[in-house]
């Protein structure tokens, strides 16, 4: 995730960011700058899809169908919800309680979606992945985008995997909140993930699992992992920045990060959807933050 964590900063690194929070904030008697209008016929889609890359729907499940919620009031005891097994079954409930679709609004011809994640504005920034293997209906071990329109998973790529264990990946695409709040899109981003963070804790703890943020993952090799870094997919697209991973799983689950390097994709499948009708607006003092915030 963008963060200044770790070592000791460097310090032009950590200047660049609070001369980002200082130039992005509002005051007590003005906002701080926007785009001054909407422009509604280049709004983004907010729905990324990898052309070319197989689709698997997961499986849409009653309420009263394992693996069943618990009481709210358990989600807070450790041990007192039992582990569900990793399954298709499991999955779909991990991404049910997170990041899917949870309602559809409309006024007049407009039609929205919302979903279990909040997000400022209703923009959705956050895009999800999961690296997950050992699940027959899935096939082969692999890194899967999770698109929230159809609940299903895209196969992204041929990689390895963690027994018992689901890597869960969050990027950004800023330009979706940089359409509406133009430079101070960079902080909403973060907030945003941030929302993801906890939706994704509370929906493992429904399934008796236990979810962290891999820390000390860089930003570069979450990159690498996700198909971020891969321009070639992205080809006329609106490109996407790591934000974290996240290792879910039954029991205590922890991952050193030098095993993040077997997990290398050996074949890649789909290339990015655009999302807008003209080339996103380029704000300087997004580039700026975000490359100050790169978690080396």
């Amino acid at each position: 995730m963008a963060a200044l964590s770790g070592a000791a900063p460097d310090p032009a690194r950590l200047e660049a960011v609070l001369r980002y929070h200082e130039r992005t904030k509002h005051h007590f008697y003005r906002f701080a700058a926007g785009p001054g209008q909407l422009d509604w016929a280049n709004q983004p889609d907010p729905f990324r899809r990898y052309a070319g890359a197989a689709l698997v729907r997961l499986p849409l499940l009653a309420p009263d169908e394992e693996p069943v919620s618990p009481a709210y009031e358990d989600l807070f005891t450790p041990g007192s919800v039992r582990a569900a097994p990793l399954t298709l079954r499991s999955l779909s409930r991990l991404f049910e309680y997170s990041l899917a679709l949870s309602a559809w609004k409309q006024a007049g011809a407009t039609r929205w979606a919302l979903r279990a994640n909040p997000s400022s504005g209703n923009l959705h920034p956050t895009e999800g992945y999961v690296l997950v293997g050992g699940i027959a209906e899935l096939g082969a071990p692999g890194l899967f985008h999770y698109a929230p329109l159809e609940h299903g998973l895209e196969r992204r790529a041929d990689c390895g995997f963690i027994p018992d264990t689901v890597l869960v990946g969050l990027s950004s695409v800023y330009w979706r909140e940089a359409w509406k709040y133009g430079e101070r899109a960079f902080r909403y981003c973060q907030h945003d993930a941030g929302h993801a963070i906890a939706a994704l804790r509370i929906a493992a703890a429904a399934l008796g699992w236990s979810a962290r943020v891999l820390d000390g993952a860089a930003d570069a090799t979450i990159d690498a992992l996700l198909g971020l870094d891969r321009a070639a997919d992205f080809q006329g697209a609106e490109r996407e920045s790591a934000e974290l991973l996240m290792a879910i799983g039954p029991g205590k689950v922890t991952v050193e990060v030098e095993a993040l390097q077997a997990l290398k994709a050996s074949r890649w499948y789909g290339s990015a959807n655009r999302l807008s009708r003209d080339d996103p607006i380029a704000y300087e003092a997004i580039e700026q933050v975000a490359a100050a915030s790169r978690k080396p």
